[in-house]
């Protein structure tokens, strides 16, 4: 990447760091402006505008994958699903504009939703099989199936009250997800079948 087309990118991110942390506008028009480029040049390394905000909060998706294999390594598959989307959840809630372009991404073609929401899909992916090889989550869930069932839990409110409702939710979908005792039934099929 040239010179100059690196310090735009460079230019565009910190700008849109500081809109998106602003209320008000938060439009990629708003984002140009204040960085002093175009909306071409802004859309020719940003194509979307989940694909802006995914690398704006890149620092926290990087946490958020590198967190998977040391919960694997200390946690039994669902409890480090549980854990791990618990983050997730807790993040999107705090960050509305994370939480709108991952939900943007789910199950959006590559090219249109950049590099930013793959390794974050990758990392949902890794738990989901961990789950599906220990017998704790219906083999034929997916990421993609979990960030949507994920989705609505953002929206819930910041109040008390609303906390708590997305706590008990979240509760109710890791127990759909990763029923009591499936690992345990899983496993008395597999020796009933040998």
């Amino acid at each position: 990447m040239r010179s100059d087309a690196r310090s735009n990118r460079l230019r565009i991110l910190e700008a849109a760091a500081e809109v998106l942390a602003l209320p008000g506008d938060t439009s990629l028009k708003s984002i140009a402006r204040r960085a002093g480029v175009g909306q071409g040049t802004l859309y020719r390394h940003f194509p979307t505008r989940e694909s802006l905000v995914l690398q704006v909060y890149g620092q926290e998706v990087e946490d958020l994958v590198s967190a998977v294999p040391v919960l694997l390594g200390t946690q039994c598959p669902a409890q480090a699903l549980r854990t791990w989307l618990g983050r997730l959840l807790d993040f999107g809630r705090r960050t509305p504009e994370f939480a709108d372009a991952l939900r943007g991404t789910t199950g959006a073609p590559m090219d249109l939703c950049g590099q930013a929401h793959q390794p974050l899909l990758d990392a949902l992916a890794t738990l989901v099989e961990a789950n599906r090889a220990s017998g704790t989550i219906d083999s034929s869930t997916t990421a993609d199936d979990v960030l949507l069932l994920i989705g609505p839990l953002w929206r819930v409110g910041t109040r008390k009250e609303e906390h708590l409702r997305a706590v008990r939710l979240f509760d109710v979908l890791l127990r759909g997800l990763c029923p009591p005792g499936a690992a345990r039934g899983a496993a008395e099929e597999t020796r009933a079948v040998g």
